[in-house]
């Protein structure tokens, strides 16, 4: 679950993280009201889940209520990137000295946290990373010792931060690792944590991810629920229990796992193909919840074609193909099937399947054909 900034800043100020003063507004008169109490000057900051706000014209700076208003006005009902602002974060505007990057994150592959810290704040992280990459101090920490504040005070030293934020940044970053941790969150960044002329050092952005996971552990995470910021496919198929990611191509994609998944959108693509959607229905292709994926799929107006991809381990494929066969008949598919199975019973998945076949429920007998024919009745390469 991604956070807006401003339910970002506001969960580090759970964790004693240093903000600038600010406040959330909806309308116009509510950005005035919130700049006078935040104390001019004051930025005013699209409330938006993508990149790019600042180039868009959704960040702007106000010295008195007349701009404030001004601005607000221009900012809210602004497309940005497709994504309607509909609500703005107001906050005094901070005086910059210095601008700092830090973040914590799970490194899988070493499955410890991993921390990234670097006194080149500011710009993109990937970008600092391709230009000079000695300028970022990653830690590895191990969650049973966790981050102590003499291991953060040797990282800041480490990134080369400015002596006087260092014991600053130093105490910040253990308590930015305490909100990740204790948090729950996937990702908790910091870009620009700045260090101000009168040096004190807070944090000036917040993106925070929250896993989803650990959400019966935090009932007040229903507070950050934003059904209006979703993408309405993922919100039906989160209503309907599926693990669904939107995508803009025009095959639609069902498997049974998360590798499979990845493994189908990387054929689709190799064919000449693109995928609208990552779908994993698991080890339950049963009717129902064959009908939820295709009803969630076929109600994409991008999708041409739909790609089923299934191998049976546990799942036995001729449950599937019936499965497949019911769904049918409680969803008015608007576009072809192209269906692989394999696995555990696939000889008698595909009886039950073979005097259902026409061109519009195609089975082939590999993943590559599959994905050919898919991406053909797509429109694309064949």
């Amino acid at each position: 679950m991604d956070l807006y900034e401003y339910q970002g800043k506001q969960y580090f100020a759970r964790y004693g993280i240093p903000i600038s003063k600010g406040g959330v507004a909806d309308t116009v008169d509510e950005a005035v009201a919130q700049a006078d109490a935040s104390g001019y000057p004051v930025v005013i900051k699209a409330q938006v889940k993508v990149g790019g706000r600042g180039k868009a014209g959704g960040v702007k700076l106000a010295d008195n209520a007349e701009e404030a208003r001004f601005h607000a006005g221009n900012i809210l009902g602004l497309d940005i990137k497709g994504h309607v602002v509909k609500r703005l974060w107001v906050e005094h505007a901070s005086d910059i000295a210095k601008e700092y990057y830090a973040s914590f994150t799970l490194d899988r592959s070493a499955k410890k946290h991993l921390g990234m810290l670097s006194a080149e704040g500011g710009v993109e992280i990937e970008e600092v990373a391709v230009t000079n990459p000695d300028a970022i101090a990653l830690l590895h920490i191990d969650p049973v010792d966790g981050l102590t504040l003499e291991a953060a005070r040797e990282w800041v030293a480490a990134a080369n931060l400015d002596e006087v934020a260092r014991e600053q940044a130093a105490e910040l970053l253990v308590k930015l690792y305490t909100c990740y941790t204790e948090g729950d969150c996937d990702l908790a960044e910091i870009n620009p944590l700045i260090l101000t002329p009168e040096d004190r050092v807070h944090a000036l952005d917040a993106k925070v991810t929250l896993d989803a996971n650990a959400a019966y552990r935090h009932p007040e995470w229903a507070e950050f629920e934003d059904s209006e910021g979703e993408d309405e496919r993922e919100t039906r198929a989160k209503e309907r229990g599926l693990n669904y990611i939107g995508l803009d191509g025009t095959v639609g994609i069902i498997a049974n796992g998360a590798g499979l998944a990845m493994s189908t959108l990387d054929v689709v693509n190799q064919c000449g193909g693109s995928a609208a959607n990552f779908l994993d229905i698991g080890g339950g292709a049963n009717a129902d919840v064959m009908a939820a994926a295709l009803e969630v799929i076929n109600s994409d107006p991008k999708v041409k074609s739909i790609f089923v991809n299934i191998f049976g381990g546990i799942t036995r494929v001729d449950e599937v193909a019936n499965g497949v066969l019911e769904a049918l008949k409680r969803v008015d598919i608007s576009s072809p099937i192209v269906l692989r199975l394999d696995g555990t019973n696939a000889e008698a998945g595909r009886a039950i399947l073979a005097d259902h076949l026409s061109d519009r429920l195609v089975a082939e007998p590999t993943m590559l054909d599959a994905a050919r024919t898919a991406v053909a009745l797509a429109g694309g390469q064949s």
